[in-house]
């Protein structure tokens, strides 16, 4: 295979795998496979090292889950009705990669007004992608919903100061940009 100049040598190993028959849901589901079995060696091990404190871990684990749940299924619903309401022709529309820098700045101001966990930003960006959206605007969204923090504006004033919470947020809202160019960039 030849590569052209244009292509970046990473898309071109990732076309080699392709090519040689790399599964990439394979993949993926062998790499969850190797997580879950290495935690489980450590809770054996934390188990087999003190009893009381695996226990407390387990139930402190089982607290956080309980408090994360209703957010993780309050979010998933609600990206499930919009995407009952919102085709992949919309979808891409507004957010497509033809939609360019306005899609990308609407990408940038929902991401910036949203507050989601990033367990739930990352299965969301996803669905966004099968649905039409394009890459450079979900690299927007995604860097703005994890760095810029509208909702949580005043918790940050109250610590840090007005002036500190405003230039935190301004800064990361344009880096936010950077990053989607450089992704567009990239993956170009």
């Amino acid at each position: 295979m030849v590569a052209k100049k244009s292509e970046l040598s990473y898309s071109l190993v990732l076309k080699i795998r392709f090519e040689r028959g790399f599964n990439v849901r394979r993949g993926v589901v062998l790499f969850a496979l190797i997580l879950y079995l290495l935690a489980v060696i450590a809770l054996i091990g934390s188990w087999a090292n003190d009893r009381q404190k695996t226990v407390a871990a387990l139930i402190k684990a089982w607290k956080a889950f309980d408090t994360i749940l209703p957010q993780l299924l309050g979010v998933l619903v609600l990206i499930g009705v919009l995407l009952a309401y919102l085709d992949a022709p919309t979808i891409g529309r507004i957010l497509g990669k033809d939609s360019g820098w306005w899609g990308v700045l609407v990408a940038a101001v929902v991401g910036s007004v949203t507050l989601i966990p990033g367990f739930v930003a990352f299965p969301t960006a996803a669905m966004l992608l099968k649905n039409g959206a394009g890459l450079t605007q979900i690299a927007a969204f995604i860097s703005t919903l994890m760095m810029v923090g509208v909702a949580t504006m005043p918790v940050e004033i109250k610590y840090f100061g007005k002036k500190v919470a405003v230039y935190r947020n301004l800064t990361a809202f344009v880096f936010s940009f950077v990053v989607a160019w450089v992704i567009g960039m990239v993956v170009r």
